[in-house]
């Protein structure tokens, strides 16, 4: 079976390491990783990747949950 579309693998290096602190940035000011994954193209998988990589703190699944005391 043949892919349609070439993976988009990075490279070890300085492109990858600033694709990483990018996403890093943006997912540390709120935004999720599957709408990170839209944005650049890439696969969920790959996102969280570079986020592990660039030393990100994942939040708990299920995104933001206010609760109000009744």
């Amino acid at each position: 079976m043949t892919r349609k579309i070439p993976a988009r693998r990075l490279a070890p290096g300085p492109d990858r390491d600033k694709l990483a602190a990018e996403l890093k940035s943006k997912y540390d000011a709120g935004k999720s990783i599957r709408a990170l994954a839209q944005e650049t193209g890439r696969s969920y998988g790959g996102v969280h990747r570079l986020l592990e990589d660039a030393g990100a703190t994942f939040r708990s699944r299920g995104g933001d949950q206010h609760r109000t005391e009744s």
